[in-house]
């Protein structure tokens, strides 16, 4: 699987040779046809593909090295928008430069002068009571603000597409509203008598052929559409702007002066990989590194979504953005800007965010194609309306009701505004969702592969037992056994050097050798102690008896890993240990049933312990693999595919990285390895198995919603248009309607922040 480039660094290199990703900040768009047009015209250029998102008012482009920067600025503004690159520096503002027409306080000046005009509109027009001498001339005076001023977001946004033979939604709105307030006011002068007259003066005033109400009403609440668009949007991307401003903005330095350690205070940016930094209690940690003085409990909830502080000491890794609950700390930087996890994670939701899924880009074709068809259907509606009746008043509303009723907002903004707050809501939850089309992958996903270790367990042997079988205590044996083990770095062997220092200090050994993967040897307090295989022993001159061999054996068909201890070249006994379940792990797969997913367990170790573990969380024995190998691992998801599974794999090591890359949907835990978190699809920053079902939750959630999104603006335009055209819906409805579909989509796509609460 090809490592995607990330949004933001404009001039990196891609995977794929000479590529390379541009992200720019485009403003002016305002509908799913600006979307439609712009990526069309980008992707006229050689070798280029782009995604535009509408929300964010940003493209991500793929490029070839044929192609500049101010090739694509050019291509952009020559469609009639205006455009940038965002590069690094301006990543404190998350990116965009928002078209100033379109940011909420802008919007909200223009809803506020429209309202409070539009209301003695529609008073005086409808109703007679509130009517007197040449009315007309006042209402006209009073709209001609709403539709200037008011208005000129979408007049603008319409010039400049025409300019450029194309139309919007913008010119659906504009065409409307000007023809509205244009036909009234050649109304109001050709014949004054129209006004001339109180409404009570005995004619019905409410029938009039004055549309000034219309004209006003349906920008004002158009405005008010755009205001809470404007609005919830921005909270729809407040969960990655809050995740990129988590880190530390200082650092405590040490310096050497005249051969003292000093502490200097400098911005956390300052820091470079090697600089030793303190972190005190209730500090947030600067950025990525390793503790070399002091122990502490790190709250890592706001990376990983885990609420359990967890302990650290001199040699464990730490990570930028944690929050050091008690001691102090001394940290050396390893990684620092951009290579952190915390901009990593940053990165990866950006991408997301930017990225489009398939189904969207059918909403993307049909709106490139919608506009010119409403514009058509609109004239149609007009011509048949006069010829059939005659009625010219009659045609002209239902043309313009046409026009309002079919502006193609919602289905702009059905996609991104739920990936906006699908992915943000998972990057607060410690999920990072590499691209939208993850979100149909899980979907279809029905069997999910587990490594053992790391993923179900903890990955950390620890002892069970330890058996005598000779002369001697157990506490003799542990003592012995765990002094010779010290010397190793084995992961068994440290292991039962934790658990038998536990007992007291242990002695030293001398003469220390040892086999990779047999076992040790050395002196303790002048016994010879040989702790390991069989086939150490062996070599070592040392065989169990008959009786021992079979307790030995026993041990290990329990689900146990055994190890055997000789003491001068006399078996003395052996120290059982296990790899832990980790907490949850049980809930987690019988989750993971529920969303209707098959769990399979796959492990390198014997099959015996694969079957203790699949027992303790709820795997059926026919769906454990054991002693499989790295090459093992892609071979059993090929083979699950081979039978028809759509699979998913979890995983946290380097041995993982090839069968997550060949799982239908690769999940890595944020625990494990860089290699196995480049090569997934989803990364749980955490190492809860129950954060890889919330996962895949949260993304089906996030498609559903999508789609969701997608049916009631497909819904709303096949049904309002036809009605608007048989003259059966009120422009001044129309445009209610239509703001409200837009609002009601992004409202529905931000009931996701509420996912897991």
């Amino acid at each position: 699987m090809a490592t995607q480039q990330i949004p933001g660094q404009a001039s990196a290199p891609a995977s794929g040779g000479d590529q390379r990703v541009v992200e720019l900040s485009i403003q002016g768009m305002t509908c799913a046809s600006c979307v439609g047009r712009v990526e069309r015209k980008l992707g006229k250029l050689a070798g280029v593909e782009a995604s535009v998102n509408l929300p964010l008012e940003s493209a991500v482009v793929r490029v070839p090295a044929t192609v500049s920067d101010q090739d694509l600025i050019d291509t952009v503004v020559a469609t009639g928008y205006g455009a940038h690159v965002v590069r690094p520096e301006h990543d404190g503002d998350g990116g965009q430069d928002h078209d100033h027409d379109h940011t909420p306080s802008r919007l909200g000046a223009r809803l506020v002068l429209a309202a409070v005009l539009s209301v003695p509109v529609l008073l005086i027009s409808m109703v007679p009571a509130l009517q007197f001498a040449n009315w007309g001339w006042v209402v006209f005076a009073l709209s001609l603000p709403v539709v200037t001023w008011s208005a000129w977001p979408f007049h603008r946004a319409a010039a400049v597409n025409a300019r450029h033979f194309a139309s919007t939604m913008d010119t659906l709105v504009s065409i409307g509203v000007t023809a509205a307030f244009l036909f009234s006011t050649w109304q109001l002068v050709a014949d004054p008598a129209l006004t001339e007259h109180a409404g009570m003066a005995g004619m019905d005033m409410t029938e009039h052929s004055l549309y000034f109400e219309v004209a006003a009403v349906v920008v004002t609440f158009l405005l008010l559409g755009r205001f809470l668009e404007a609005s919830a949007k921005q909270r729809a991307g407040s969960a990655l702007t809050a995740l990129l401003s988590l880190g530390a903005k200082e650092a405590h330095v040490l310096r050497t002066v005249d051969g003292e350690r000093t502490e200097v205070t400098l911005p956390a940016h300052a820091l470079i990989p090697g600089d030793e930094f303190v972190v005190r209690p209730g500090e947030k940690i600067a950025t990525d590194g390793v503790v070399t003085e002091g122990t502490s409990a790190v709250d890592t909830a706001l990376l990983t979504g885990e609420s359990v502080p967890v302990e650290v000491s001199p040699g464990d890794a730490v990570t930028g953005a944690t929050i050091n609950t008690s001691g102090r700390l001394v940290v050396t930087a390893t990684r620092v800007g951009s290579d952190t996890v915390l901009s990593h994670m940053g990165r990866l939701v950006s991408q997301a965010q930017s990225g489009k899924a398939r189904i969207a880009r059918l909403a993307d074709r049909i709106s490139a194609v919608f506009v010119p068809v409403v514009l058509v259907l609109a004239v149609l509606t007009f011509v048949l309306w006069l010829v059939l009746t005659g009625d010219l008043d009659a045609a002209f509303t239902a043309s313009v009701t046409v026009l309002v009723i079919a502006c193609p907002c919602a289905l702009g903004l059905a996609t991104p505004t739920a990936l906006l707050t699908g992915t943000g809501r998972g990057a607060q939850l410690g999920i990072l969702i590499r691209g939208p089309q993850v979100l149909e992958d899980t979907r279809t996903v029905d069997t999910i592969v587990l490594d053992k270790t790391g993923t179900v367990t903890t990955g950390t042997m620890a002892v069970d037992d330890v058996v005598v079988q000779g002369e001697g205590s157990t506490a003799t044996l542990l003592r012995l056994a765990g002094a010779v083990e010290a010397q190793s770095e084995h992961p068994i062997a440290q292991a039962i050097a934790r658990h038998a220092a536990g007992t007291g200090r242990l002695p030293d050994a001398q003469g220390f050798s040892s086999a990779p993967g047999g076992g040790v040897r050395g002196t303790v307090d002048g016994s010879t102690v040989t702790a390991g295989r069989a086939s150490w022993l062996e070599q070592n001159g040392i065989r169990p008896s008959a009786a021992q061999a079979r307790a030995f054996g026993a041990a290990e068909d329990a689900g146990t890993t055994a190890v055997w201890v000789a003491v001068d070249d006399v078996v003395a006994g052996f120290v059982t240990l296990s790899d832990t379940v980790k907490d949850g792990s049980a809930t987690a797969i019988g989750r993971l049933r529920d969303l209707g997913l098959r769990p399979v367990l796959l492990t390198g170790d014997n099959r015996a312990v694969a079957l203790q573990v699949a027992a303790a969380v709820g795997i059926d024995p026919a769906d454990v693999h054991a002693g499989v190998t790295p090459e093992g691992k892609v071979d059993v998801v090929r083979g699950l595919q081979a039978g028809g599974a759509t699979v998913a794999m979890a995983g946290d090591g380097v041995n993982d990285a090839a069968a997550l890359a060949q799982a239908d949907l690769g999940i890595a835990m944020g625990s494990g390895t860089d290699v196995a978190i480049e090569a997934a699809d989803l990364t749980v920053m955490g190492n809860s198995l129950e954060q890889v079902a919330q996962a895949i939750e949260l993304s089906r959630r996030t498609l559903g919603t999508i789609k969701g999104n997608l049916f009631w603006a497909f819904f709303y335009n096949a049904v309002g248009i036809p009605v608007a055209a048989f003259g059966l819906l009120n422009p001044m409805l129309a445009g209610a309607a239509m703001a409200a579909s837009s609002v009601l989509v992004v409202l529905n796509s931000l009931r996701l922040r509420r996912f897991g609460r």
